[in-house]
């Protein structure tokens, strides 16, 4: 693949980083252009105008098209290189990984990002990412590490039925899923409970693909 698409992003990114797990996946490679986070490069007027909501990754087609959101990046890549597909081949799968792959981010990465955002000193008056100040509340951490436990437990139990998040084949679902663990485990300090056997497979299988290590 040409170097005619630009991903910017960075590399402490979570999100970020589920979107290069997905590049390596289907064996693309594109042009990666560094957004310095720890000095506020993202709220730059340079980087405004090519994502307003000044968060990372964002995807700049040849035509200088913009294309943020991860979910919204996997589906022009998926579709646009239908070889590997990694979120689904047929419709039925199309809609498993769909699902899976939301409730992966909703129930397990949004929480960890919410406990970070709400903890961490740096962050204060950043509570949520995006083009507006929100000020932290603590009290969410608690709730956030509840619910990232919760989240594990239910994996757990999705996994001891399946070899993979949304089914049989390795998809988006594995990525969110994998990215969500290892965020939690640097930022919160949360890891997989040994009782949690199936989950720990799953992990130890996925964490070694060569991707991970995008």
């Amino acid at each position: 693949m040409s170097n005619t698409l630009k991903l910017y992003q960075s590399a402490g990114s979570p999100n970020s980083r589920r979107v290069r797990i997905f590049l390596a996946e289907k064996g693309l490679k594109v042009s990666l252009v560094a957004v310095d986070l720890g000095t506020g490069e993202q709220h730059s007027q340079t980087y405004r105008a090519i994502n307003p909501r000044r968060v990372v990754p964002t995807l700049v087609l040849e035509d200088g098209t913009s294309i943020g959101e991860v979910p919204a990046i996997m589906r022009y890549l998926d579709e646009a290189f239908p070889e590997t597909p990694l979120l689904g081949a047929t419709p039925k799968d199309k809609g498993l990984v769909a699902m899976w792959e939301r409730r992966a981010e909703l129930e397990g990465f949004a929480a960890v990002m919410e406990g970070v955002r709400n903890k961490i000193a740096g962050l204060k008056g950043r509570a949520i990412a995006g083009p507006h100040d929100y000020e932290q509340i603590p009290a969410l951490v608690e709730r956030s590490v509840l619910r990232v436990a919760n989240f594990l437990a239910d994996l757990n139990e999705r996994l001891g039925q399946v070899p993979f998040v949304a089914g049989d084949q390795f998809s988006a679902a594995d990525i969110t899923a994998l990215v969500t663990i290892d965020f939690a485990a640097k930022a919160l300090d949360i890891s997989v409970p040994e009782e949690h056997r199936d989950l720990k497979r799953w992990y130890e299988g996925v964490s070694v693909r060569p991707s991970a290590t995008a």
